[in-house]
């Protein structure tokens, strides 16, 4: 179905690869579109209940694939980058953000530039140890895109978004995981198991309200206090009425293990 993406499902999970491995993954029109449709399967299938992102080959993603960029394109000038951003990672990151399923991104080698965006728009973060994280834009003379600018001091602090935005310094597995930017660092052979493992482990659990955990945490970065707290309400409600609460407070009372199954 696809040239750039893997796309397969099992058990609850769906696990979309990027599939451009002799570019290390590099971004061009095609994989834009090929991945966005993926992920829009993975969202709107009602069995997929957990998704899970990761890259083919030697590393996760290298970023933009700057020889199509910059490909045909005939102002002296250059061509207009933001325009460009408009139609591929500004889509692709709103996108990830709104799906109301969590999504585990499993990285291994390079994790730069825009590659690096679309591990921070992840929900959850597991590194193998050959995983190396740059944000990289500043090498070529550009800002950080695809969500970095926003993702990145919220999940690191301002100080060492500042320093790896400015200085596009190479952080390798231990020290992202010392700083936030990963949940947790495995051995490269353990990876793939373990992202599963996670996978699995959110598929099982109340679909609903994971994915309202999500929408409410990522609003509360532009709520006060009271706006927060109105939010929580109207999500607790909608929570309230699913049939994952109610088993949950069945199987409490039963002293048992619950069974959600994502309504």
């Amino acid at each position: 179905m696809y040239e750039t993406v893997l796309l397969e499902k099992d058990g609850g999970v769906a696990t979309v690869a990027l599939n451009r491995p002799k570019v290390l993954n590099a971004f061009n029109m095609q994989l834009h579109e090929e991945i966005l449709d993926a992920l829009n399967e993975a969202a709107t299938d009602d069995e997929t209940r957990c998704i899970v992102l990761r890259g083919e080959g030697k590393g996760f993603s290298a970023g933009a694939d700057l020889a199509e960029v910059v490909e045909g394109d005939d102002d002296p000038d250059g061509p207009d980058l933001g325009e460009y951003l408009r139609k591929t990672y500004s889509r692709l990151i709103t996108r990830m953000v709104g799906i109301e399923k969590p999504i585990v991104a499993a990285l291994h080698g390079p994790v730069y530039g825009a590659g690096l965006g679309l591990a921070l728009a992840s929900d959850l973060r597991l590194a193998a140890e050959s995983a190396k994280f740059s944000v990289a834009f500043i090498k070529i003379g550009l800002i950080p895109d695809a969500g970095v600018t926003f993702f990145l001091p919220r999940v690191v602090g301002l100080g060492r978004a500042m320093r790896m935005s400015m200085l596009g310094e190479v952080l390798d597995a231990q020290e992202a995981h010392r700083v936030g930017l990963v949940n947790e660092v495995f051995p490269d052979e353990k990876l793939e198991e373990e992202a599963s493992a996670l996978a699995g482990r959110l598929a099982g659990l109340p679909t609903q309200a994971l994915g309202r955990i999500k929408q409410t945490l990522h609003k509360s970065f532009e709520n006060d206090l009271a706006a927060a707290l109105e939010a929580e309400a109207v999500e607790q409600t909608l929570c309230g009425y699913t049939q994952d609460h109610k088993e949950g407070i069945t199987a409490f009372f039963e002293k048992r293990d619950p069974t959600f199954t994502g309504r």
